[in-house]
């Protein structure tokens, strides 16, 4: 009978920690992804976004060994992520994840960092994700709040290299979802992998070194932050005017546009040349502010380009 040596994670630091590979994925007649690809390296967050339905939930799946792919390779650590010895090398927070009420914040830490060969010890994790004050509280008796604050805490309680995390910050108010950032920026300062989804685009840009464009299951544009946003090739006008949408539309440079009562948000290469044109037709212009794209801009406007 032959033994599984365990994941050497320092033979592998050199490479990526997490990859998928021309990975393709079908439910029945529905394509999930097609030839998708993505590394995952030490050190960094890369964001994977995109609509509802464009393959995120499936991509995670792949690599926490939930799921099997039909084409194409998904490896963690050089290893098939549906082996135990590279399970343990995975921690993951999930949107749908539960956890037993009658368990204590403590008990629940404790339970699982014995599913791991090195694990961070009970109080380190309590201190690091602020839950000392709560340890012997009942999962049922926490807030929405205190619940996020321990399934990440589980997520990162093995002290795996790849972490997933899976809309980490619902449900948190401002400052609780700041310090969760702070969490998240050292995971990835001390190497590990970090693949976040999120609907909050700017918490995106905020924490991700890469984002990963997803849609209809295929990777569109990979790149950082900032290179995202100067994909657009435009720069933000918000105005208050009386011009048409239509007439707005076909002024020279506008690459886009979205119109919200009086105020209109326009997309362009040439924002002089559009305010020129505008202020022409419509001496009352106001509420002027011109600036870069962001990324909710970018990703508006490109997820829906190819």
């Amino acid at each position: 009978m032959s033994v599984t040596p365990p994941v050497d994670v320092r033979a592998a630091a050199s490479g990526p920690i997490a990859t998928l590979q021309d990975v393709s994925k079908r439910f029945g007649k529905r394509t999930a992804l097609e030839r998708f690809s993505l590394q995952l390296r030490g050190g960094e967050v890369t964001a994977l976004l995109g609509p509802n339905g464009a393959g995120k939930t499936t991509a995670v799946r792949l690599l926490l060994g939930l799921l099997a792919p039909d084409g194409g390779r998904v490896q963690v650590l050089g290893r098939d992520p549906r082996g135990s010895s590279a399970r343990t090398a995975i921690g993951a927070m999930l949107q749908v994840a539960r956890a037993p009420d009658m368990l204590t914040v403590r008990e629940h830490i404790e339970l699982f960092r014995s599913y791991y060969p090195r694990p961070l010890g009970t109080a380190e994790i309590l201190h690091r994700t602020g839950l000392l004050s709560i340890e012997h509280q009942r999962f049922g008796t926490l807030s929405g709040g205190q619940k996020q604050r321990l399934l990440f805490a589980l997520a990162i309680c093995g002290d795996p290299p790849l972490v997933c995390l899976d809309e980490p910050t619902v449900g948190l108010d401002i400052q609780a979802r700041r310090q969760v950032w702070e969490h998240i920026r050292a995971l990835a300062a001390t190497g590990k992998a970090v693949l976040l989804t999120t609907h909050y685009l700017e918490e995106a840009d905020a924490l991700a070194q890469r984002i990963a464009l997803i849609e209809h299951g295929r990777l569109t544009r990979l790149g950082t932050p900032a290179e995202i946003k100067r994909a657009v090739g435009a720069r933000r006008i918000r105005c208050r005017t009386r011009v048409p949408e239509a007439v707005l539309r076909g002024l020279p440079s506008v690459t886009a546009l979205e119109r919200h009562g009086e105020h209109a948000v326009i997309f362009a290469h040439d924002p002089p040349a559009v305010l020129r044109q505008i202020l022409a037709l419509d001496a009352t212009l106001g509420d002027l502010e011109v600036g870069a794209a962001s990324l909710e801009d970018a990703f508006l406007t490109l997820i829906h380009a190819d």
